[in-house]
Formats: C-alpha cells, sequence, structure tokens
C-alpha cells in the first residue's frame, strides 16, 4: 500500500496552522508536500515483504570445496539504517549488525541491507526492529542461528525531553544457536569491533 501522499500534505498543513503558523506563507508553502514525498520514502516499508530479498540462496555444497560447510558465522557489520520512532515520528539512525550461522545454504550480502531497510521503513521502535531482523533471517535463511545488534541515536532523546545529545541505544535479538550468551559473546565482540 503506497503511502497518501495527498492526505499526508492536508495533514501536515493542518498542523502548521495549528502550530499558528501560515501554511500560505512563502517558506511553508512546499513543506505540505515535501513532508508528505519524505513520509512516502521514510515509510516504503510498510506493507512489504521484508523476507524477500532472502528468496535467492546459494549452496555451498556445489562449490569448489562441496564437502566443507561453513564452521563459524557469516558477519556483516556496519549496515547504516534510518527508521522513524512510532511514537513521537521522530528519526532515529545508526548501524546494524548481523551475523548468521549458515547451515548449507547463504545468501548473497547485499540481501542483508534490503531486509533491514525494508523493516526500517515503517514506524518502529529500535526494540521490535532488531527482533523483526532476527526473525526474518532465522525464518527465511538456512541459518543454526542469528543475532542481530542495533546501534541508534534517536531525536526522541537527543533533541526532546532531556535532550541527551550523546547518547545511543544498542539492542540485540539472538535466535538459534546464539540465543545463547557464551555462544554470542565472540560474534558481539566481532560485531562491535571490540574484538581482541
Amino acid at each position: 500500500m503506497a503511502v497518501d501522499r495527498d492526505r499526508v500534505a492536508a495533514a501536515v498543513r493542518d498542523i502548521l496552522a495549528a502550530i499558528g503558523e501560515d501554511p500560505d506563507r512563502p517558506g511553508l508553502k512546499a513543506t505540505p508536500q515535501r513532508v508528505a514525498d519524505t513520509y512516502a520514502e521514510f515509510f516504503a516499508g510498510v506493507g512489504e515483504d521484508a523476507a524477500a530479498p532472502l528468496a535467492h540462496t546459494i549452496s555451498v555444497s556445489r562449490g569448489p570445496a562441496p564437502d566443507t560447510l561453513p564452521s563459524g558465522a557469516v558477519l556483516l557489520r556496519g549496515v547504516r539504517f534510518r527508521s522513524v520512532c512510532e511514537h513521537h515520528l521522530l528519526p532515529f539512525t545508526g548501524h546494524a549488525h548481523v551475523a548468521y550461522l549458515p547451515g548449507e545454504q547463504v545468501v548473497g550480502l547485499g540481501a542483508l541491507p534490503k531486509v533491514i531497510d525494508t523493516l526500517a521503513a515503517r514506524p518502529q521502535v529500535q526494540e521490535r526492529l532488531g527482533e523483526q531482523i532476527a526473525d526474518t533471517l532465522a525464518g527465511s535463511l538456512d541459518a543454526r542461528g542469528v543475532l542481530v545488534v542495533l546501534d541508534a541515536v534517536h531525536q526522541c532523546v537527543t533533541t526532546r525531553g532531556g535532550r541527551q545529545s550523546e547518547a545511543s541505544t544498542l539492542t540485540i535479538a539472538a535466535r538459534g544457536e546464539l540465543a545463547d550468551p557464551a555462544a554470542r559473546a565472540e560474534i558481539i565482540a566481532l560485531l562491535t569491533g571490540s574484538a581482541p
């Protein structure tokens, strides 16, 4: 379902009037449409299938060493993402770090950021976003374990209320073998760059 830009623009016009502004003054005249276009981009993931990019896996048993299955994790660090907090409709941005323990199938690494982007492009809270990424990967890949670490800065924390400009939020979601704290300790260290 596409964002209804006309309704968003009309609502923004009403908001501008509600805060005492003149939505027809030159500096604000195009603002409702600009916000509508921004929302169409920010919320493009609403109703989209986040697992679709994971549909094409690659069998590791058909490569140059068919008797060798991956023994360790596949890690992708530093995937930039942005989302909008559903509580205040303010953006939060950060980095996602993802790891999975593959079975006989792996997925192209470019598919992982697409999953993150789709799930982030809807009204969210960071805690749920990490869980949704982990569930999507665990449910769509031949994975023995999945770990997702999100590190983000929320404008609802940095620009309002207590205005903690240096604060970031770290969340962890784990599935399968990586749900065990001892099993995931090394992976978390590698994902966050704190490995020895």
